[in-house]
Order: structure tokens, then C-alpha cells, then sequence
């Protein structure tokens, strides 16, 4: 059933300092089952390839399965905020596996993950984004196949991360319903304000674990992803050029 699990206490970062000081200074507890949502561009893909980054940093070995960008061009991208994925998998510590959820159903997509993962052995895995599932069965049988995906990981003690994509940042609901079963939620917004589009993440929920209520902006640069302090001006929460202006 996958209630019947032990829970670890061990901590496994996540490759942002500033997300792991939200989390006590510590990252995500191992085996546990992280949601990483938001609109397009809002940055789940980089937040995803932090935790892979320090996963094989750490020496822990990662599965990124990819549904809908190919590896190189995930590589690629993510080398424009200092992220460097071909290191480790030079170094045998991450695999790629990209395929487009429409090419099988999903039964045949859970089988292939489970065969990946008892043959690759992994400590984390990625899956980026889960939404893109949606295009390979009815949302009761993706919601089915997460069900079982998060207890088979969790089974082998995987810390798992997935994105899903969202058509609207003004919503908190997944369209798989999934949001339960995650240990861990992430929401990325994009708020518009004075002719900029600026970031924000919020920390929905980490069980188990005291976290940060703030939110904050989230800056792309070319060393990866920075959480802004929260700046409340006379206006409450000021961001982008509205902080530096009131600053």
C-alpha cells in the first residue's frame, strides 16, 4: 500500500541555499516527494536541475526524465545559470531519459521508470513536467500512475521531484489533484507589475519540517537561482523595479 514506510530524518539539499534556509537550513527530508508548479517560464525546469545538481554533488545518483525538452537542450539552458549537468553525466551520475509521454500509454511509461530506476539505482529523481502525462491517458489514470510512482520511490527511499505546468498562475490546484500526496509544495508565480514580469515563490507546505511562510522573489541569474528578502514597502511587497525604486 506504501503506508507502511519508514520516514528518514536525513536531509538531502536542494542546490538553492536560499530555498534550503526556508527549509531550516537543511533541504528536503530523503525520500521524500516534492511538487514544483507554476506557469511557463516561471523557472520549475531550474529549480529541478538545482536538485539534480546537488543530488550528484553529493554523490547521490539522479534520473531526469524529460517529457518534453531533449537532454541536450536541457544541458544547454541550464548552462546559462551556471548549471552544469554534463559533469555528472560524464561521471555516470545522471541519466537522461527523454521521451514524449504520447509515444506509450501510461502503463508502458510506469513500466519503462521502474525498469530505469531498479536498473540505474538512483537516490533522486526528476520527472519534468508530470503534467505533460495528461497527453498520454484521463487525468483519474495520471493521478493513478503518480499514486503508484510516489509509493514505488518511496518504497527504495528516492527523492523525488516533479513539475507540473499550469495554465494559470492565479490558481493553486493541479489539474492531476496530486498536491495531497507531495511532502513538499513549491509554487512559482508570474506576477506583471510596472511593465515587468517578476517572479515569485511561495512554500506551500513542507511536512514534517518548521518553513518559511515568506514570500519571495526569485531572481534567474547567471549563478543559479537567488530568493530576494521579502521588502515590504508602504504598498506591502514590493518587487523588481518597484523595490529598487522604493528602496
Amino acid at each position: 500500500s506504501g503506508l507502511a514506510l519508514v520516514a528518514s530524518t536525513e536531509r538531502l539539499p536542494n542546490g538553492i541555499p536560499d530555498l534550503d534556509q526556508m527549509l531550516e537550513g537543511k533541504g528536503y527530508f530523503k525520500g521524500s516527494s516534492i511538487l514544483v508548479s507554476g506557469m511557463a517560464g516561471s523557472g520549475k525546469s531550474t529549480i529541478a536541475a538545482h536538485f539534480a545538481d546537488a543530488a550528484c554533488a553529493s554523490g547521490v545518483r539522479c534520473i531526469y526524465f524529460a517529457m518534453e525538452e531533449s537532454p541536450s537542450q536541457i544541458i544547454r539552458n541550464m548552462g546559462s545559470v551556471g548549471i552544469d549537468l554534463q559533469r555528472w553525466v560524464d561521471k555516470k551520475l545522471l541519466r537522461f531519459s527523454a521521451r514524449r509521454p504520447s509515444l506509450f500509454g501510461l502503463e508502458t511509461h510506469l513500466a519503462t521508470m521502474y525498469r530505469e530506476v531498479s536498473d540505474f539505482v538512483p537516490g533522486a529523481v526528476v520527472i519534468d513536467p508530470m503534467s505533460a502525462l495528461l497527453g498520454a491517458g484521463e487525468t483519474g489514470d495520471v493521478h493513478s500512475m503518480v499514486l503508484r510512482l510516489v509509493d514505488f520511490l518511496k518504497a527504495d527511499g528516492i527523492t523525488a521531484l516533479f513539475t507540473n505546468l499550469g495554465v494559470s498562475s492565479e490558481t493553486v490546484t493541479t489539474e492531476i489533484q496530486i498536491s495531497s500526496l507531495m511532502d513538499v509544495w513549491l509554487l512559482l508565480y508570474k506576477r506583471e507589475s510596472n511593465g515587468e514580469h517578476n517572479r515569485q515563490l511561495y512554500l506551500l507546505k513542507s511536512c514534517g519540517m518548521a518553513h518559511s511562510n515568506q514570500v519571495r522573489e526569485c531572481i534567474m541569474s547567471s549563478d543559479g537561482i537567488k530568493l530576494r528578502e521579502v521588502y515590504v514597502g508602504p504598498k506591502g511587497v514590493r518587487k523588481g523595479s518597484a523595490r529598487l525604486t522604493q528602496e
